[in-house]
Formats: C-alpha cells, sequence, structure tokens
C-alpha cells in the first residue's frame, strides 16, 4: 500500500495519510505527492473540496520522519533547504488554494503533523485527538509554520503557552479554544467530517471560493482595500448561475440545483 492515499467521492478529495505504523509521520517522498495532488485539485472543476487525514486511530501525524532530514554532518543552508524547497511545499500550495480545505484529526498530531492540520480552512477532531507543538522540548523552534498559523487560530496568547510549553491539549479543549470546530466519536469523525464537505460542495462554488479568498485576504488589508475588493468579487458572483438559481429556488419554494458557474 502507498505511504499516502488519495481518493475521490463525488466533488470531494480525500487524502490518507497511510502510515499508521509509523503515526502517520510524512517523508520528502509523501511530501512532493500531497503538493502535486494539490495542485491538481486546484485546477480541476470536479473536484470542489479536500479532505486531509490519517490511517487508523492512534494518530494523525507525528510530523517528519527523522529518517528524511538532514540530522548528521549536514550544513545550515541543506538543512534550511530541506524545510524550505521540500517540507514547506505543503504550505506554499494551500496559500494559494482557494478551495475548502478539512482535516479529521482522529488521534495524535504532533509538531509538523500538527501545523499540517493548522495549514487547512477548518478542523474536526475525535475524542482521542490530541495536539502538541513540541518543538520545544527538543530545543527547536516550529519549523512548519506553527508560529505562523497557531496565534491566528487561537490568539496570541494561548498560541505562545502551546509553543512554549509544547504541552498536549486533548480534543475538548481544542474546541474550547477554536483549535478545532467539532468533536465527535472515533466512529463518527470521517461520516461527520465528510458530511460537512458534502454540504460544502453542494453551495455555490464561485461563491465559496471566492468567500474564502476574502476572508483570508483581509488578514492583510485595510477596511478600504478590502471593501474594494469585495465590491468587485460580489459584482462578479452576482452574474453567476448559482446566484440566479438560488434566487429562483429561494421564490418557487425548492431545493436549489446549483452547477458550479
Amino acid at each position: 500500500m502507498s505511504d499516502i492515499l488519495f481518493q475521490k467521492e463525488g466533488k470531494i478529495a480525500v487524502i490518507t495519510l497511510n502510515r499508521p505504523q509509523m503515526m502517520n509521520a510524512f517523508t520528502f517522498d509523501m511530501i512532493n505527492q500531497w503538493a502535486d495532488a494539490l495542485d491538481e485539485y486546484s485546477k480541476d472543476d470536479s473536484v470542489d473540496a479536500v479532505v486531509l487525514t490519517g490511517a487508523g486511530e492512534k494518530a494523525f501525524c507525528s510530523g517528519v520522519d527523522l529518517n528524511d532530514l538532514n540530522m548528521g554532518e549536514a550544513k545550515a543552508i541543506e538543512r534550511k533547504n530541506d524545510l524550505w524547497q521540500k517540507i514547506h511545499r505543503i504550505a506554499l500550495t494551500l496559500e494559494r488554494f482557494d478551495k475548502p480545505m478539512i482535516s479529521a484529526v482522529n488521534g495524535l498530531a504532533i509538531g509538523a503533523g500538527m501545523d499540517m492540520s493548522l495549514m487547512c480552512d477548518i478542523r474536526f477532531a475525535s475524542e482521542n485527538a490530541r495536539f502538541a507543538e513540541g518543538y520545544i522540548k527538543v530545543g527547536l523552534i516550529p519549523g512548519d509554520g506553527g508560529s505562523y498559523y497557531l496565534p491566528r487560530i487561537v490568539g496570541m496568547a494561548k498560541a505562545l503557552e502551546m509553543l512554549w510549553t509544547g504541552d498536549f491539549v486533548h480534543a475538548e479543549e481544542a474546541k474550547q479554544i477554536g483549535l478545532v470546530n467539532q468533536v465527535y466519536s472515533s466512529v463518527e469523525l470521517m461520516p461527520k467530517t465528510m458530511e460537512f464537505a458534502e454540504r460544502l460542495v453542494n453551495s455555490p462554488t464561485m461563491a465559496l471560493r471566492l468567500i474564502k479568498r476574502a476572508a483570508y485576504q483581509s488578514a492583510n488589508l485595510d477596511l478600504r482595500t478590502h471593501l474594494d475588493l469585495i465590491s468587485s468579487h460580489f459584482v462578479v458572483v452576482r452574474d453567476s448561475e448559482d446566484h440566479k438559481e438560488a434566487i429562483a429556488a429561494m421564490l418557487e419554494k425548492r431545493t436549489p440545483q446549483f452547477t458550479g458557474k
């Protein structure tokens, strides 16, 4: 079996980290396949949402497989390139990915494994999920965007607490601090995640994607620039077939049938 699986269920693509014996630690080869698949999904009109999960119930992802890292006599620039040119491919690919990206965290999410879940738009967790930015415990700093994503999700004070201590946050606390959206039993996690993804892919596609763009872009824009951007998005989406169908269905008191146009 492949170390990373790619499946499609209707308009939903599912990526599964498939090394349960290694707590789904990822390799550079997995990163390349993963990033290439995301590039493909971004252009594929038959895919409207992506779900990321890990095989088994023990771990979502424990981070990078240390056997792939230059831990010996490699120069600093070689170690930097392992991060920038290899591991960081996922973050840099997702930065321009405007379709919904959902993670289903089914167990331990540690270090770069936790960071991979933070890169997703929404996180659902099983009751046995646990999150930790454990870098500090080995004298390191977050290597895969944790210090970027975490403060934006849970706020600076809580993020620094997690980054400075490396302590585990259990599923229920993760929900309380906004780290995950919902917590389900292990049995319910994937069905509930897929149910949510199905709801999204049956929404007006153009509006869904422009909402994501606008929300993320707002973090780097002043109000005037953001509203200028929104006025452009608004008039474009108002001309879409999905908008016209939504209005017609509302007036006719029926379920809308969206085409993604």
